[in-house]
Formats: C-alpha cells, sequence, structure tokens
C-alpha cells in the first residue's frame, strides 16, 4: 500500500485531526487537550485569541508555533471587507500565510455566507494566502472554490457547534468524488464515531473544537477523537466490502461434512 501523506498547501502533517483553541476553560486546558489529541494544527480565532499583546497571556505561552502549526482564522466575520482585513492582520503579526476563512452570513445558525466566502478567496488567493475554506456542503461551490485557487475544501457537517454530526453524506460523497484539493469536515461534529464516519466517506481530515472543548472531560474526548479518525482513515484506505443485501456465510462449503 503506498504512503498515504496529508498534504496541505505542499506541505504534510502527521495528524488529520485540527483542533480548536476556543471555548476552554482556560488556555492550560486549550494546551493540554491539543497535546492528547495529537493534532499539529490549532485553529486560531484572530479577533478572539490574544497572540499580540505581551501583557496578558497569550495562546504562544501555551502552544508553540514551533510546533504546532497555526492556522490563523475568521471567526465572527460577517464581510468579505471584515475576514479579509482579519487575515492581512494576522499575516502581519505572525506572517502567516496558510490561513482559514470563514465568512459568516447570519448570527443564528452560522452558517456561511458563500457569496463572499468565494469573493474573499479569490482575493486571497491573489495576494499570495494559502486558503483553506469553511463553506456549506454544496458539490456546485466547493467546485467554485477550488477553481478560485483554495487549498482545501471544509464543508460544514452541521452547524458550528451543534454536535449534531453529519446531516448529509451524500453531499460529501460527491464533493469527495469530484475534488483533488484535501477535504475536511469542518463543524458539527459531536462525538468521536462521527469523526470516524466522516474519515471513512473519504474526507482527508476532521476539524473539532465545540466536541472536545465542551465535553465532560475533554481531554478523554481528545483522545477519543485521535483515535476515530485513525481508525477511520485506516477503514477508508482497507477497502470496505460491497454491502449486499442477504447474508453471506464466512466459510466456504468445500469439504463441509
Amino acid at each position: 500500500m503506498k504512503k498515504d501523506n496529508f498534504i496541505i498547501a505542499n506541505k504534510k502533517f502527521s495528524s488529520r485531526l485540527i483542533v480548536g483553541t476556543g471555548k476552554y476553560k482556560n488556555m492550560l486546558e486549550c494546551a493540554q487537550a491539543i497535546k492528547t489529541s495529537g493534532a499539529d494544527i490549532v485553529t486560531v480565532a484572530v479577533r478572539r485569541v490574544n497572540i499580540s499583546d505581551k501583557s496578558k497571556p497569550r495562546l504562544m505561552d501555551f502552544i508553540d508555533p514551533k510546533k504546532i502549526t497555526y492556522l490563523p482564522n475568521t471567526a465572527g466575520c460577517f464581510t468579505s471587507k471584515e475576514a479579509l482585513r482579519t487575515l492581512r492582520l494576522a499575516r502581519e503579526i505572525g506572517g502567516w500565510k496558510l490561513v482559514k476563512l470563514e465568512v459568516l452570513g447570519e448570527k443564528k445558525n452560522l452558517f456561511p455566507d458563500m457569496i463572499e466566502t468565494l469573493k474573499s478567496t479569490e482575493i486571497l488567493t491573489k495576494e499570495g494566502f494559502k486558503v483553506m475554506v469553511y463553506c456549506n456542503d454544496d458539490p456546485l461551490m466547493a467546485r467554485r472554490l477550488e477553481n478560485a485557487g483554495a487549498s482545501a475544501i471544509m464543508p460544514l457537517a452541521a452547524p458550528i457547534g451543534s454536535g449534531l454530526g453529519i446531516q448529509n453524506k451524500v453531499n460529501l460523497k460527491i464533493i469527495r468524488k469530484q475534488t483533488k484539493l484535501p477535504l475536511i469536515v469542518d463543524a458539527g461534529i459531536g462525538q468521536a464515531s462521527e469523526a470516524a464516519e466522516a474519515m471513512e466517506l473519504g474526507c482527508d481530515g476532521v476539524l473539532v473544537n465545540t466536541a472536545i472543548a465542551k465535553a465532560k472531560y475533554p481531554y478523554q474526548m481528545a483522545e477519543a477523537m485521535k483515535l476515530a479518525v485513525k481508525a477511520g482513515r485506516k477503514s477508508f484506505i482497507s477497502g470496505r466490502i460491497k454491502p449486499i443485501l442477504f447474508g453471506s456465510a464466512s466459510t466456504s462449503n468445500k469439504g463441509i461434512i
């Protein structure tokens, strides 16, 4: 079997689990959960997480950006203008070019505004950013994002923070079949079995935040997600059996007594 590498924007990563840094009780808990998860990419909400004010606790004091890849995101942005400003600021602060774009359409369900998202993707890629894009699970829009130069497609499984799990497996399968880009399920995962399911559908990775940060025991959930993503990926690349309607005996009738 050929090597199964996880590559985004020409960079290889060891873990297919990406973890968010929001919603934890404190930065210490966040750092420990990330360590337990084995993730080597973490999302950072530039508008919410302190990464520049040295007079206050900074994320860098707990999570070493030399060991863990920071993925600045535009959480809380509702227009292309806000998102562009946020990521340009991130580049100025930390030199980050690999970024996660999300432009939200409304505050209740936090669905992406795909018109603003597509416009932002086109602008950012022309400016040299490597853009991983939070989007809806529309195969047509996923293709447009790919054509616009996106580095990864990140469709939601369900609304952000809902924990509802994957709601539209068919669309994810279609996107998987049509794109050569990394496909990462983003938003809506609630438990480890759902992360495994995403991987068994052929997704390249899973992004989890709320399901770990708000679990009763975050460290145990972080470990569960790590194992689930590994198991789901192994299951997918192993090649599942073809489903059939009727039973099939496990042993041959040859030489039966």
